[in-house]
């Protein structure tokens, strides 16, 4: 059974860090690209970062440039979001996504409040 499944979302100040992790299962993790999105209350999901199949290329949007690293483990079957100096703005459900095979998880959340 292929599946996403997203961990390490959590409430954090702002300007904190956070980790996200996504487990994949049921397929072979190192042909595909992957890909990070967020959907927050009331707007459209947003792609966030996504990384190619060994982590040689890797993309971010205009809003988390300098802020978010992706990257990705092919031993573990895992892709990870590093954010560091978070924002309130970056609050949403983060959810992972292996574009080729349209397989979403589903999602962790994150909160950036004080």
């Amino acid at each position: 059974q292929l599946r996403l499944v997203e961990s390490g979302g959590n409430l954090v100040q702002p300007e904190g860090s956070l980790r996200l992790s996504c487990a994949a299962s049921g397929f072979t993790f190192s042909r595909y690209a992957m890909s990070w999105y967020r959907q927050a209350p009331g707007k459209e999901r947003e792609l966030v970062a996504d990384i190619s199949r060994f982590g040689g290329s890797t993309n971010y949007a205009d809003s988390v440039k300098g802020r978010f690293t992706i990257s990705r483990d092919n031993v573990k079957n895992t892709v990870y979001l590093q954010m560091n100096n978070l924002k309130p703005e970056d609050t949403a459900v983060y959810i992972c996504n292996a574009p080729s095979i349209n397989l979403w998880g589903q999602g962790t959340q994150v909160t950036v409040s004080s």
